[in-house]
């Protein structure tokens, strides 16, 4: 089962990400992908590991590259987040394959051996308004990572103001 997890900034995506593996009975795997730089950064990293305490995750800090992932079958997995993950594929430095075929590929790798997959990803770019070169490539790769990610779905979860708005699928829990 995989679930899709949307929605804008601080809307309690990473808290229904996390309640879908609630009663998850096996290991659980929390794939963290914001690198640690910067006072912000820092502070969303303690706070989403204040969030999952005591939740049975056990995390993997995994910034690029989650294809090379090798995870026991049967497990629970957690990515948090795919608009984190992209910028780190993107602006890293050196030339990959595109972004989205990378990351999407390493998304289907992830899903062979787990029985549930939770993904949390951001929307960006539906405010119209006009990005600077690097940005608007950004926005098309997370958007394509997106649609892929929502085709792959069982279920596709959009949450506002912390309220969860099935999509595609049902109610994950």
């Amino acid at each position: 089962m995989i679930t899709l997890v949307t929605g804008g900034s601080k809307c309690g995506k990473s808290w229904y990400a996390e309640k879908i593996l609630e009663g998850f009975q096996g290991r659980k795997f929390y794939i963290a992908a914001m690198k640690p730089f910067g006072a912000d950064a820092l502070e969303a990293i303690e706070r989403h590991r204040l969030l999952r305490s005591g939740k049975g995750f056990e995390t993997i800090e995994k910034y690029t590259d989650i294809g090379e992932l090798s995870l026991p079958p049967g497990c629970g997995v957690l990515v948090e987040c795919i608009g984190n993950l992209c910028a780190n594929e993107m602006f890293q430095g050196r030339t990959v394959q595109s972004c989205s075929e990378k990351i999407l590929s390493g998304i289907k790798a992830l899903t062979v051996n787990a029985a549930e997959t939770v993904i949390v990803t951001n929307q960006v770019g539906a405010d119209g308004v006009p990005y600077p070169e690097g940005t608007a490539e950004y926005i098309s790769e997370l958007g394509a990572i997106n649609t892929g990610i929502a085709a792959l779905a069982d279920n596709v979860v959009e949450c506002v103001y912390g309220i969860p708005v099935i999509l595609k699928g049902g109610r994950p829990c």
